[in-house]
């Protein structure tokens, strides 16, 4: 069998049809994952003895835009032992309910490494991880405003009365 339709019986068979909304082989295994079901999927792609992904590579945020609505957070796994890597996507609405920051859950007790990527992809993108043990910025000051990565931010003309210039 494949290694995708491995990946995909898995987790089918485990958690069900809903929780995979796309799938493909090209360029890379990849997934898209409904937001309410990461921390499901990312649990069972780790524990399962038939993929063990043991390794998080990275997590990366992607801001759409206002016009779109929405934002990104994919995540690379690798499988040392199968030497297989994955790529997760999941789309979040661009802003929480009643204007809050958008949120999705941790999984930084699954991988310890997501406990930096997911302080990263806070600080530059705005994007909360519920259940994250320490949700502050890792990058820039505490008191900054806003979040760089965001299309729609506005850069601060001075912090603490020092010009910051781009």
């Amino acid at each position: 069998m494949e290694s995708l339709e491995v990946i995909l019986k898995v987790l089918i068979d485990k958690l069900g049809e809903e929780v995979v909304v796309a799938s493909s082989a090209s360029p890379q295994l990849n997934l898209e994952v409904d937001a309410r079901n990461i921390r499901e999927v990312c649990k069972e792609l780790y524990t399962n003895e038939q993929t063990y992904f043991d390794y998080l590579n990275c997590i990366t945020g992607i801001d759409n835009g206002e016009k779109v609505g929405t934002m990104e957070v994919i995540y690379n796994l690798t499988s040392i032992p199968f030497e297989r890597q994955l790529m997760l996507k999941v789309t979040i609405p661009r802003e929480g309910e009643e204007g809050q920051l958008p949120q999705i859950p941790t999984i930084s007790d699954i991988w310890r490494t997501a406990n930096w990527h997911e302080r990263e992809t806070y600080d530059l993108l705005g994007i909360e991880f519920t259940g994250h043990p320490d949700m502050r910025r890792i990058l820039l000051p505490q008191d900054w405003e806003g979040h760089p990565l965001r299309k729609d931010y506005e850069h601060q003309e001075k912090y603490h009365g020092i010009r910051v210039e781009y």
